[in-house]
């Protein structure tokens, strides 16, 4: 009974997790879509205006970004370039800094005063159409490189082998068998990769000069202007690519189960496949790290571009502009965010793939349909909802906006593992009088320790770079470390902004590091 009373506790604790972290606040936001005044933006030139840039940046993005995706996945998976280790982790170092750090960095590269501008005497060109597609696709390649990395690498090679002996050329094996088997994974990865851009303001804000975006235009109307309506009436456009982002992915889940591995790749030398690969990875891996690079050094210069002098001032520069208070700031949310939420999302992938019944399957709904919400959206959402309220301009806004934005991902991975558990586990128990509470403590819970470590860490990470979530909740009291980028930005302090954004990659870093170090060391015990 005790058992009992504590697993109804728990789906009490989950419905009403959801209830106040994504019903509510946007049911309560769309019903104003009935105001005459809101449905009056969708006749605005300049609604239209931003939402024609929005959709051409977009679609621009994910093409150039998926054929990067595709290409790099391709070259780890079925050439003989040395580092593929090394090489995998450097593509995802975009994942781990705010979109406005790779707006700022674009702009020391390759702005009116950018090194590789002045280096070459070139004309800058960045502000704008291209600038915009160029940090899009610096955000976005590496989720979509992960998403078809992790397919490319478990397909089976006897369909090359029987093609081989029947003399079938290699690009028509491309063409004929590793298209057709990526046809989903690259569907999925298409629309998540469209909606990643076309909902990010962070990447627009710093170098669309005159290209304005329609985040960017909801961020300046509702933050600038107060002006909810177009807020409102814009966050039901975006909502709409993350639907069927969302939708496209669960037919595909549905519809598209990939095999086991039956037989690995043994991959033949070739000097010219290679060599090229070689050049291509390397070009790729200089777009990536380029932007790390340039903020690194701009963090160490008395004053770019006059004075390329190196310093150390800017560190005390930075924390007499509070940056160390909102540093703090940051680690307490992601810390915060990271806890709360690791301990809520394995509690409901315990249920969902462990429990069964109808709230499981309502739980399972709930927890995947948050996928579909950009954090923009979300934003506004919370502060139109919770305006007025106890938690209104606090920290437990800005945690439980960030635990409604990430939910889903962590969620998925406990589910996933979860489901691979002997499911004979717990009637085993019950047999012999062991509680089901122990049996998640003794034997589920170390079973998926790895897993609980990287959920741990995708809400860290995220956290610590999220700027659409947070835009619109933050005060001086409470503002992560992450927005102070485009105010330092705005003052014109570039070093001070360019260290910020080298201190949330570090954050980041160290966090995966040591992820990684307390994984390695666990799988060394059980190994002994």
């Amino acid at each position: 009974m005790r058992l009992l009373g504590k697993m109804n506790l728990v789906r009490i604790v989950l419905a009403l997790f959801f209830l106040f972290a994504a019903v509510l606040p946007l049911a309560n936001m769309f019903a104003r879509m009935v105001d005459p005044a809101v449905r009056e933006v969708f006749s605005s030139e300049q609604f239209f205006t931003a939402c024609m840039n929005s959709v051409s940046v977009s679609l621009t993005a994910t093409a150039l970004s998926l054929s990067a995706a595709l290409f790099v996945a391709w070259a780890l998976c079925r050439t003989n370039i040395k580092g593929k280790g090394v090489i995998a982790v450097v593509m995802t170092a975009p994942m781990l800094i705010p979109s406005l750090a790779h707006g700022m960095s674009l702009v020391f590269l390759f702005g009116s005063n950018g090194m590789i501008t002045r280096a070459f005497g070139l004309e800058s060109g960045l502000y704008g159409f291209w600038g915009i597609v160029a940090g899009s696709v610096l955000y976005s390649f590496p989720s979509a490189f992960l998403l078809l990395y992790d397919v490319l690498k478990y397909e089976d090679a006897t369909p090359y082998e029987a093609a081989s002996v029947l003399g079938v050329p290699s690009f028509r094996q491309f063409v004929g068998i590793t298209l057709p088997y990526l046809r989903r994974p690259l569907i999925a990865a298409a629309f998540a990769t469209f909606a990643l851009v076309v909902t990010d303001y962070g990447v627009p804000l710093m170098v669309g000069g005159k290209c304005v975006t329609l985040p960017v235009l909801m961020y300046q109307e509702v933050v600038g202007l107060l002006n909810f309506d177009t807020g409102i009436a814009i966050g039901f456009v975006l909502l709409i690519p993350a639907i069927v982002a969302f939708v496209a992915d669960m037919l595909n889940a549905e519809r598209g189960r990939i095999a086991f591995v039956s037989k690995p790749f043994s991959i033949k030398r070739n000097r010219v496949r290679d060599g090229i690969a070689s050049l291509c990875i390397a070009g790729m891996g200089l777009f990536v790290i380029m932007p790390v690079a340039a903020f690194s050094f701009v963090a160490f210069v008395k004053k770019y571009p006059v004075d390329l002098s190196f310093t150390v001032a800017n560190i005390g520069r930075a924390f007499n502009m509070n940056m160390g208070e909102y540093w703090a700031n940051s680690l307490f949310i992601a810390c915060a965010v990271a806890l709360i939420g690791t301990c809520l999302a394995y509690c409901a992938g315990y249920i969902t793939a462990r429990a069964g019944g109808r709230f499981a399957k309502a739980l399972h709904l709930a927890c995947i349909t948050t996928l579909a919400v950009p954090g923009i959206v979300l934003g506004l959402s919370y502060m139109v909802f919770f305006k007025g309220t106890f938690i209104y301009g606090t920290f437990a806004i800005l945690i439980l906006a960030n635990l409604g934005h990430f939910f889903a991902s962590p969620y998925l991975m406990a589910y996933n593992s979860l489901g691979k558990v002997n499911g004979n586990l717990e009637a085993v128990g019950s047999t012999l009088g062991v509680s089901r509470l122990r049996i998640v403590k003794d034997v589920v819970i170390p079973q998926t320790k790895d897993t609980v470590l990287e959920m741990f860490a995708y809400f860290f990470v995220n956290c610590m770079v999220t700027i659409s979530a947070v835009a619109f909740l933050s005060t001086t009291m409470d503002m992560p470390l992450a927005l102070l980028i485009s105010d330092l930005d705005a003052q014109r302090l570039t070093e001070c902004a360019a260290l910020v954004s080298l201190v949330i990659f570090a954050s980041n870093v160290a966090l995966k590091a040591a992820v990684a170090c307390i994984k390695k060391a666990s799988s060394g015990r059980h190994a002994r």
